[in-house]
C-alpha cells in the first residue's frame, strides 16, 4: 500500500467532481480540489464548491473546507478529516503539490488547460478531451448505455446540447436564465414545484418551471448570470431526499475514476 499513488488533484468542485472526490476520499486517497472564485454549480447541496461560499460544507458525511493559495502550506500537513478546496482557477496547486493523479472534473466540453504530462495519470470527464493526447483516459459522461465507459483512445460522445432524460423529461427539467443580470431566488432547493411556479427572477424576467417535481438545484442566489445559462434543475421524480444525495450519474462516473486509478496502481493500465 505504501507504494500506491494516492495524491489526487481534482479540477472543479461541482456535482460530478464532488461525487468523485467523495468516493476517493472514503477509499483512503488524499484528495485536493480547485475551484473558481464564483462557482456556477446548480446542485450546490451535493457540491464541495459550496465551501467557497460558506467556508466549509458537507456532502453525505464528508466535509470540505475552502482555502486560498496563501494557505498552501496546509498541503504538507493534511489531517485527513476533510477535503481542501483551493480557490485556484489556474490550478497553481498542481505545480506545488505535484499530485500522482489529476482529474479534470469540470466537464467544460473542451480542453482548457490539460496536458498528458501534468501527472503520472491524467483523467478527463466528458466531451472535448482526447484520450491519449490531452489526458491518459476519458470517462464518458453522457447518460445512457455508455455512461461511465473508460476511453483509452479518442473522444467521448459529442455534446448533444440536451440534458439527459429523467423520468421522461429532458430539456424541460432545466431552468435557464432569460437575460443578463443578477439572479433573485423565489424558491429554495428542496421545494416542491408545479408547472407555472416562478423559481427565480433575473432583471424583472421570471423563470418559471414547465413541469412539476422538486427543485433539485439552483445556482447561488445573487449570482451574475447570462442569457441561456443553466440556473436550475427540476427533478420530476419529486423525491426531496434526492436533493441532498449524490446522483446515480455522479456515482457511475466516480466508479470509473476509481477503476482507472486502482488499475494504474496495480500496473494494469489497459482498458
Amino acid at each position: 500500500m505504501s507504494n500506491m499513488k494516492r495524491k489526487v488533484l481534482i479540477k472543479g468542485a461541482g456535482e460530478h467532481a464532488s461525487g468523485t472526490a467523495h468516493r476517493l476520499f472514503r477509499c483512503g486517497f488524499t484528495v485536493v480540489m480547485t475551484e473558481v472564485e464564483c462557482p456556477r454549480a446548480v446542485r450546490r447541496t451535493v457540491a464541495f464548491c459550496s465551501s467557497v461560499f460558506n467556508g466549509e460544507c458537507e456532502v453525505e458525511g464528508v466535509r470540505a473546507k475552502s482555502y486560498h493559495l496563501d494557505d498552501v502550506n496546509i498541503l504538507g500537513n493534511l489531517d485527513g478529516n476533510h477535503i481542501p478546496v483551493f480557490i485556484d482557477p489556474e490550478c497553481e496547486v498542481r505545480k506545488i503539490w505535484q499530485p500522482d493523479v489529476v482529474i479534470d472534473g469540470r466537464i467544460l466540453k473542451r480542453n482548457r488547460d490539460n496536458t498528458i504530462g501534468d501527472a503520472p495519470l491524467v483523467i478527463g470527464y466528458g466531451p472535448g478531451l482526447q484520450a491519449g493526447k490531452d489526458v491518459h483516459y476519458v470517462v464518458e459522461t453522457n447518460r445512457g448505455h455508455d455512461l461511465g465507459r473508460i476511453i483509452s483512445s479518442g473522444l467521448a460522445a459529442p455534446d448533444t446540447g440536451y440534458p439527459g432524460e429523467i423520468a421522461g423529461q429532458s430539456a424541460r427539467r432545466v431552468l435557464r436564465s432569460p437575460a443578463s443580470g443578477v439572479l433573485v431566488a423565489q424558491r429554495d432547493i428542496g421545494d416542491i414545484v408545479i408547472p407555472g411556479d416562478v423559481v427565480a427572477v433575473v432583471e424583472g424576467s421570471e423563470i418559471e418551471t414547465t413541469i412539476g417535481g422538486v427543485l433539485r438545484g439552483l445556482i447561488l442566489p445573487g449570482s451574475a448570470v447570462e442569457p441561456g445559462q443553466k440556473v436550475g434543475d427540476v427533478d420530476p421524480r419529486g423525491k426531496r431526499e434526492n436533493c441532498y444525495t449524490i446522483s446515480d450519474k455522479a456515482r457511475t462516473i466516480s466508479g470509473a475514476a476509481l477503476e482507472i486509478i486502482s488499475a494504474f496502481n496495480a500496473g494494469r493500465n489497459r482498458f
